[in-house]
């Protein structure tokens, strides 16, 4: 499992990153089908450059809008001898939201939903890694939106791992989760005349990540 990627982020990016989060490993053994993944041990950053964290949310119950934050930063940590060490951290400016259509962007950030300015980040902070298969993987953590916190639970699927021209080792992975909005007091809506809601309370998050390998310190 190359849940993170290797590689170094510029230093405008590293610089960037939060402090290490800290995490509680689940228990039960773990097989690791390839012994070569203890080699990328250590500590990466999303690839911003290269990775989307996005949502997708019904629309008056015909059609799909979607959505991503172009503006995070990260840590993650990958322990290539026992995945379920793992862990990971992401910061999102909600400020940085885009649909595509202004007019609803700015609705987002406004009270009515987001309130970047009196909430101007969402976190995600990993608490357990499981391993549900061969290039699989569950991460537990607790999502902050708008003050609130609560628990979700990440699909996760590696996709693979190289070493780019520029010499930074990369790895990718899916993921995704879907959450219910309401829970994180994201309450607004309006009723259809034919019944049902203008604005689904299901959201699913999606990650498609990019991770690079930091450069280890002195």
């Amino acid at each position: 499992m190359n849940l993170f990627s290797r590689s170094t982020a510029r230093r405008a990016i590293a610089s960037a990153a939060p402090a290490a989060p800290t995490t509680r490993a689940t228990s039960g053994a773990v097989a690791l089908p390839d012994p070569g993944l203890a080699a990328l041990t250590g500590e990466w950053i999303v690839d911003p450059a290269h990775s989307r964290i996005g949502f997708s949310v019904r629309h008056a119950m015909v059609s799909t809008v979607r959505g991503a934050f172009t503006e995070f930063e990260s840590r993650l940590y990958f322990d290539g001898r026992d995945p379920r060490r793992s862990r990971a951290e992401v910061l999102l400016s909600t400020a940085s939201v885009q649909t595509g259509v202004e007019q609803r962007d700015d609705h987002l950030m406004g009270r009515d939903f987001l309130d970047a300015r009196n909430f101007p980040h969402i976190r995600f902070i990993s608490t357990a890694v499981q391993v549900a298969g061969p290039d699989v993987y569950r991460m537990a953590g607790d999502l902050t939106i708008r003050d609130v916190t609560r628990p979700v639970v990440l699909e996760l699927t590696y996709i693979g791992h190289v070493t780019d021209p520029f010499g930074y080792q990369r790895a990718g992975f899916d993921g995704t989760t879907t959450i219910n909005r309401s829970e994180w007091g994201l309450t607004y809506n309006a009723k259809l005349a034919e019944g049902g809601a203008l604005v689904s309370e299901k959201v699913r998050l999606q990650f498609d990540i990019a991770a690079i390998r930091t450069a280890p310190t002195a």
